[in-house]
């Protein structure tokens, strides 16, 4: 296919980048959905779903990773709200219950810095992807204060993404660049440029950022984790091993060590 038809085998796998699926929630998760608050904001061409826990006490803001939603995060709800905070979460563009259609890392980094300002946050959470799209977010708000930034795994190179999907799909390399041409053409961005360690280095506003990423994850593998927080002198990287890219927002010891950190003062 990648050699008869190269551009319909790029559309394809642009889709692929653009159009993340859904995945089923746990009965657990749908369970602690059910107990936020929900709201509904426009956000460009989305409808975007919007969570809270609890009424008084200081704001987070929860970030998901690409195909995930704020459901992910059940089993951080209840810890949090005990360590004193006021839990806001969302589902990115395309994402949980937003409304579907094509999305990417910048509307997704574009809603977070939205988010920052409409709850007042100074301490975040993210999970995976939601670091890129946090870190993208960052660089364009220097203005931003960020008082603790709790990380679950992280990418750090936009093409490692693009090359997953190139091998999922058997692309020869013209058909490879031929998508790589697309993203840049539709987004702007040559997405060589699209490095976490790049843009962690032009952000001032985060004043502590604690980084957990499993020595095993077989999606992000631990070494990007490594070049993200040697470019980052804010950040404190602990491995933990056993819990994988996914149960890692499961494992009852990483989430009482990282709401724990976050809750803590200066």
């Amino acid at each position: 296919m990648s050699i008869l038809l190269p551009q319909q085998v790029a559309n394809r796998a642009y889709q692929q980048l653009t159009q993340p699926q859904v995945h089923k929630l746990r009965e657990h998760e749908l369970s602690v959905l059910d107990q936020a608050q929900k709201t509904r904001i426009p956000f460009q061409s989305f409808d975007i779903q919007l969570y809270q826990w609890g009424e008084k006490g200081e704001p987070i803001l929860l970030i998901h990773g690409w195909e995930g939603q704020a459901g992910n995060f059940a089993d951080w709800i209840g810890p949090l709200l005990d360590a004193g905070f006021v839990v806001h979460a969302f589902d990115a563009p395309s994402h949980g219950f937003s409304t579907r259609g094509g999305a990417s890392l910048f509307e997704f980094g574009q809603l977070v810095e939205l988010l920052i300002d409409r709850f007042g946050v100074q301490k975040l959470l993210s999970h995976s992807f939601g670091g890129v799209a946090t870190t993208f977010a960052l660089t364009d708000r220097p203005d931003l204060t960020i008082e603790r930034y709790g990380i679950l795994t992280i990418p750090n190179r936009f093409l490692d993404y693009v090359e997953d999907t190139a091998r999922k799909y058997g692309m020869t390399e013209s058909v490879k660049q031929r998508l790589l041409d697309r993203v840049q053409r539709e987004t702007g961005y040559d997405p060589a440029t699209l490095v976490v360690s790049d843009f962690v280095q032009k952000i001032d506003s985060v004043k502590a950022a604690l980084l957990i990423h499993d020595r095993e994850d077989q999606v992000i593998p631990f070494s990007k984790a490594e070049d993200v927080a040697a470019a980052w002198k804010p950040v404190v990287l602990e491995p933990v091993t056993g819990t994988g890219h996914f149960r890692i927002l499961r494992t009852p010891e990483v989430i009482d060590r990282m709401v724990g950190w976050l809750a803590a003062g200066d």
